[in-house]
């Protein structure tokens, strides 16, 4: 994954496009020739606005246009935003238009025109169209693979340049009426429909890490197609084929490469500039207006207005300062994210791309993984964790419930999602909307599942000892009944080890004995003519320690992450695998006890000499077990060990940092992870909680945040940095 500073660049040049913008509207080279005005303000400066629709497709459709991620809240909630943002846009103009006599002999057609297509006001045409343009791409990726989407935004595009640019070559033809008739409904091609599609698909599928391996390529790319866009306006211009010059053939062609050479500069965020960029956008009709009054009732016309450059100097340097104010304060309205500021997790995915591949390795040829997802993903999140599988190439996973595969489909997840569990009759039609495959739980179950009026996908459970689900394997006719049933679509079969985790010999013969019955259920099924495509009997410790045993599927679940449920069966099976979660929280408070007083709820800590004690932002609604009360649990501040002290409360825990020097309000307290040259491991938690890892990951809670660990930047860090990466956001 890609650190937010390799999107710098984009933030600077954010701040040139909205100053690009401005020149369109104030033509500062008019001093020095036509010509100079036109290939500033209709060449260079129409890569402004493709720019940010690039930004918006990169930022908001990417997941959706490339089919990894489905979830539509984070696009409509963009979409809410911008048509937020438009809507104070137009409050702004209301007046100026007004004045201006703008809104004159409108009929209702012409209000909706101007809101749905041509702005309010001239440069507000932006908002329409990015709104529009986003639901024509999401709506064509909806249903269409990210090739075949780009293809019918460039015939838009395509269709577009005739009622822009190339006019003049139709302007004659039959096929103009066509374009005339659109000219009813909107001014421009310059519009949602065919400028803002293209522009949006090609941010969205832009690769942002090609960039950064060839800039001098990158450079010479957009250099040469620039020069030929240039070509390519002036011509259009000397033969007056326009009939507006915003779309031009070598413009998609400047666009892939400038914003590939913009992406390849890598340097800090600038996130103060997308704000001011944007209000410099929204606000330079306005300081226009001013300026020209201003220089009116001062009598400076001839230089701050008849002076095109000072002109358009002035109206810069106005709106820059206006726009930073409103962005100062925004900033103070904007609500505070917070990813780091209480307790969070972090998810290290390249620890899970080491598992998956160490897993791979010790899978006999043709087995896939299948991995456990469930209990959001073993308290890891089910939705990032299976995104980033998705993403190493794995296409199968399983859940505990119905509800959690519509979890993992709503967000894009591929691949066949198998449900382990019982799902009522009610829910079989989610089975089949969502595509997943359900497990046969009893006979009797086959049967309530063989009545649902359509065909469902299953996988049959074999009981071969566990006793918990499953057709017992002793009982051949209920098996090859499911198989009869016309409404199942028999997809699978599986059992699971009980034992497979322990040496113990009459354990491992009873793994034998389990794994034994299986394959002979198996094998007197596809004799009776009952074909099982896909047959799966290990988890975890099955993949461990008995491959041979693992069949198509390897149901891999705590191994995944990183743990075994026990660390002496990690030890027992030499295989190397690196934990994914760390488990964090902050100080909130320090506080110094005198010898005999208590603190915490029944005063259990009390305090032996002078004590400092810090109150830690995480409690037991988090996940962290009452049982790590009283010096049972510890956590790591400053590379140091500091233990529970006290009992764990719902919300805070106190913790013994007496002999931790220099321990503040902020400092991050590490609950699983590494801090400094000190590690507090799930197995150190599990066993003092008296439990096993399985449930010390389950119950991490909702309201934790679950953040993506990135590569470590190579700047040296403070003492309270120490083992902490930079967080992004999971959309999880």
């Amino acid at each position: 994954m890609d650190t937010k500073k390799s999107y710098g660049g984009l933030d600077v040049f954010k701040m040139i496009a909205a100053f690009l913008v401005v020149a369109i509207h104030t033509s500062p080279l008019t001093c020095f020739g036509p010509e100079a005005d036109f290939f500033l303000t209709r060449v260079l400066a129409r890569l402004a606005v493709p720019f940010f629709f690039m930004v918006t497709g990169q930022f908001v459709l990417s997941g959706w246009v490339r089919g990894e991620n489905r979830e539509f809240r984070p696009i409509r909630r963009y979409l809410g935003k911008t048509a937020a943002l438009y809507t104070v846009s137009i409050a702004i103009y209301l007046p100026i238009g007004v004045y201006a006599g703008h809104y004159e002999g409108l009929d209702v057609w012409g209000v909706l025109r101007m809101l749905f297509f041509d702005g309010t006001f001239y440069h507000l045409w932006y908002f329409p169209a990015l709104l529009l343009g986003i639901l024509l791409v999401s709506l064509a990726a909806r249903f269409c693979p990210p090739k075949a989407t780009a293809a019918l935004a460039a015939l838009l595009y395509l269709a577009g340049l005739f009622g822009d640019s190339y006019w003049g070559l139709i302007e004659g033809l039959p096929l103009a009426g066509v374009y005339e008739a659109g000219f009813q409904a909107f001014s421009y091609t310059r519009n949602g429909i065919f400028l803002a599609p293209l522009f949006l698909v090609m941010g969205a599928l832009i690769n942002p890490k090609e960039g950064k391996k060839k800039m001098t390529a990158e450079g010479f790319g957009f250099g040469a197609a620039f020069v030929l866009m240039t070509v390519e306006a002036f011509l259009l211009r000397h033969f007056a084929l326009q009939r507006h010059d915003s779309m031009y053939v070598m413009l998609p062609v400047c666009m892939f490469f400038l914003y590939r050479l913009i992406l390849s500069w890598e340097r800090k965020p600038l996130a103060a500039f997308r704000t001011i960029s944007t209000w410099i956008y929204i606000l330079h009709p306005a300081m226009i207006v001013l300026v020209r009054g201003g220089a009116k009732a001062v009598g400076l016309t001839a230089l701050l207005v008849e002076n095109s450059l000072v002109h358009y100097l002035a109206v810069c340097v106005g709106t820059a300062a206006v726009s930073f104010v409103v962005a100062m304060v925004l900033a103070r309205f904007r609500p505070t994210a917070f990813e780091k500021d209480r307790a969070w997790i972090e998810l290290d995915v390249g620890a899970l791309a080491h598992n998956v591949k160490t897993l791979q390795s010790l899978l006999p040829e043709g087995c896939e993984l299948m991995p456990a997802v469930k209990a959001e993903g073993y308290g890891h999140g089910a939705v990032l964790i299976s995104r980033e599988l998705n993403r190493l190439g794995v296409r199968a996973f399983c859940v505990a419930c119905v509800s959690e595969g519509v979890q993992l489909r709503r967000a894009g997840v591929k691949g066949e999602i198998l449900v382990l569990g019982y799902t009522h009759p009610r829910q079989f039609g989610l089975l089949r909307r969502y595509r997943m495959t359900q497990a046969v739980v009893d006979s009797a179950y086959g049967e309530e599942l063989a009545k649902y009026r359509r065909k469902l996908r299953v996988h049959i459970a074999v009981d071969t000892g566990m006793h918990r689900i499953g057709i017992p394997c002793g009982r051949q006719d209920e098996l090859e009944k499911i198989f009869s049933y016309p409404n199942l679509k028999v997809e699978g079969i599986f059992s699971h080890l009980c034992v497979a985790d322990s040496g113990e010999a009459r354990k491992i013969a009873y793994t034998q004995q389990q794994a034994k019955a299986f394959f002979e259920a198996v094998d007197e099924l596809e004799k009776k003519g009952c074909h099982c495509p896909k047959k799966h009997l290990a988890a975890s410790s099955g993949v461990l320690n008995y491959p041979q045993y693992v069949g198509d599927y390897a149901r891999v679940g705590i191994i995944l992450y990183g743990v075994s449920s026990e660390e002496e069966d990690m030890n027992r099976s030499g295989a190397s695998f690196r934990p994914v979660l760390s488990l964090k929280a902050r100080v909130a408070s320090v506080r110094e006890l005198a010898p005999g007083e208590g603190a915490g709820y029944g005063l259990a800590f009390v305090a032996k000499r002078p004590t400092r004690l810090a109150v830690i932002t995480i409690g037991y609604a988090d996940g962290l077990s009452r049982a790590l009360s009283c010096g049972r649990g510890a956590v790591l501040i400053r590379g140091h060990r500091a233990p529970i002290a006290g009992r764990v409360c719902m919300d805070q825990t106190l913790v013994d940092v007496t002999g931790i020097p220099d321990v503040q309000t902020g400092d991050i307290a590490v609950l699983i992870g590494r801090s400094g040259s000190e590690t507090l491991s799930a197995y150190e938690m599990a066993q003092a909680a008296d439990t096993i890892t399985n449930e010390i990951f389950t119950s991490l809670g909702a309201r934790l945040t679950r953040t993506v660990k990135q590569a470590a930047r190579k700047t040296p860090k403070s003492k309270e940095q120490e083992g902490e990466e930079t967080p992004e956001k999971a959309n999880a």
